[in-house]
């Protein structure tokens, strides 16, 4: 006699009604089973993100770290011919007064002027001198500000990937420990004479989602 359409065969149907609101608690464990993995996964992803955007961070931190250090480094560079020019202001000077000393009042002469002119270019050159320095300081602490800005965001990033993975290892424990019971009560289930297993029993709650990230930099 033909099997009758949709009836697999050598696996009849349940027949009682206590043996089909066990099977459909079972569905719903497997399918509690299956959410809490999946919201694990999400909160695992969700922490790579943040690792991801720390590494991206740290980077960043890095080089301006390294450029904030050259810039110190050219600034102190600039200012190294400084004393030296300043030495050559005191000689000009020092000569400028014996010259003076010797006229007794009379007329400045071409010489003793293009020497006042001569000091005047060297110190317009260190003033110029200092002021490069000090721009390249200030171009310096400008990167070194934007760094501690960048640790600010990378705590707060590593906080919440911490957060993030502390509920993923959450969420696969308590997929775990269902997976186990519903096992353990599918095979109770299968042995010879054993009694379907109560439907009562409260599913697994779905958990709240976590909550929002940070903003992106």
């Amino acid at each position: 006699m033909a099997e009758r359409a949709g009836t697999p065969t050598g696996s009849p149907a349940p027949t009682t009604a206590s043996a089909l609101r066990h099977t459909r608690f079972l569905g719903q464990q497997y399918a509690d089973i299956t959410k809490l993995r999946e919201l694990g996964a999400r909160q695992e992803r969700l922490a790579s993100r943040y690792e991801q955007r720390i590494s991206r961070l740290n980077t960043k931190i890095e080089r301006l770290r390294h450029q904030s250090t050259l810039l110190r480094e050219k600034g102190q560079k600039v200012l190294e011919g400084v004393p030296e020019i300043e030495q050559e202001i005191k000689q000009h000077q020092r000569t400028i007064d014996a010259s003076t000393a010797r006229g007794q009042g009379a007329p400045l002469t071409s010489d003793v002027t293009a020497l006042h002119y001569r000091v005047r270019k060297l110190q317009q050159k260190v003033v110029d001198l200092q002021q490069k320095a000090r721009a390249l300081e200030l171009r310096a602490a400008q990167r070194t500000q934007k760094t501690s800005e960048l640790k600010v965001k990378v705590d707060r990033y590593t906080e919440a990937a911490h957060l993030a993975s502390q509920e993923a290892a959450q969420f696969r424990q308590r997929a775990d420990r269902l997976q186990l019971v519903t096992e353990q009560e599918t095979a109770a289930a299968a042995a010879p004479g054993a009694a379907p297993a109560p439907t009562n029993a409260p599913a697994a709650a779905e958990p709240a989602p976590a909550g929002s990230p940070p903003k992106s930099p």
